[in-house]
Parts: C-alpha cells; structure tokens; sequence
C-alpha cells in the first residue's frame, strides 16, 4: 500500500482512489485534464501584485502585506506550501509589525488555482489565525471550491514526489 504523506488526513476511501489511479498510472493525466494551464506570475514583484489584487478585493480591512515572495527554502516535508508571518521591529520608540507571506518556489510551475489557493489560505490567515470553521468559510468565500482545489493541490504533490 503506497504511502500517501499529503492525503494523511483524508478518509480511507479517496485515498483508495488517489492509490488506484497511482496503480494504472494516470495520476498525472488526472491532473493534466482538471488543471490544463499554468500561470504567468514569475517574479516577486508579480506574486506580490498579484496578493495585493486578492486582498484589496476580499480583505481590505486586513492589515497591509509588506512583502509577498517566492522561496525556496520552503520544506514541503513539515507540509509548509506558503507562510505568513509577521516580523515585529522597534522603531524609534514604536513598535512595527510587517506582514510578509512567502510561497514555495515549486508553484513557480503550477497551475494558476493552485497559486491562488495558496495565496488565498495564506491572506486568510491574517483574518483567523487558526484552522478552524471561520478560517475556511472565509477561504471558500475568496476561492469558491477551496477544499477540492486543495485536496487536488495535494494530489499534484504526491505526483510531484513521484517523478
């Protein structure tokens, strides 16, 4: 039984799925036929715009993204595809929070709902900090099919580690 290290939180029975279509080696046709294209934003500079268009739309009470990059030093293995953070400075007397988001270099390469659900679950959690109820109701208003696109973003991953 293949080991599926993204899908460990799934039931039993889409994982079956995901094993079989591993078995009659159509994972990546799979992929292919549900997201045919890949996105145009390859710099820092785009990625940044492009999170500051999502937020402007859905989070303009949010507080203001300072930076927005590629990594590569992202580790996939403790199941970090983005990060957010917010690095606190003391400047002349007052203390500064910047909020940066940093996505992982890989979906340099993806396909453009794959880059928006990271970026869309990274701007969540400016909102809701937790994993809870409000922070994916919040994640479906901004990407209506949240859940199947990251379910399918962890599919592309298992492909990904396979070849």
């Amino acid at each position: 039984m293949t080991a599926l290290k993204y899908l460990q939180a799934y039931p039993a029975q889409l994982q079956d799925q995901v094993r079989q279509l591993i078995a009659e080696d159509r994972l990546g046709d799979y992929l292919s036929q549900r997201y045919p294209g890949r996105h145009d934003v390859q710099s820092d500079k785009a990625l940044y715009g492009y999170a500051l268009d999502l937020k402007q739309e859905y989070l303009r009470n949010a507080p203001a993204i300072d930076k927005v990059l590629f990594d590569n030093r992202l580790d996939l293995t403790h199941r970090a595809l983005g990060l957010h953070t917010t690095v606190s400075r003391v400047q002349g007397g007052k203390l500064k929070a910047k909020k940066e988001i940093r996505i992982a270099s890989l979906f340099k390469e993806a396909a453009p709902e794959f880059l928006k659900m990271i970026v869309v679950h990274e701007l969540a959690h400016f909102k809701e900090s937790d994993h809870n109820k409000a922070f994916y109701k919040l994640c479906e208003h901004m990407l209506p099919g949240y859940h199947q696109i990251e379910f399918d973003l962890r599919v592309y991953l298992t492909w990904r580690d396979m070849q």
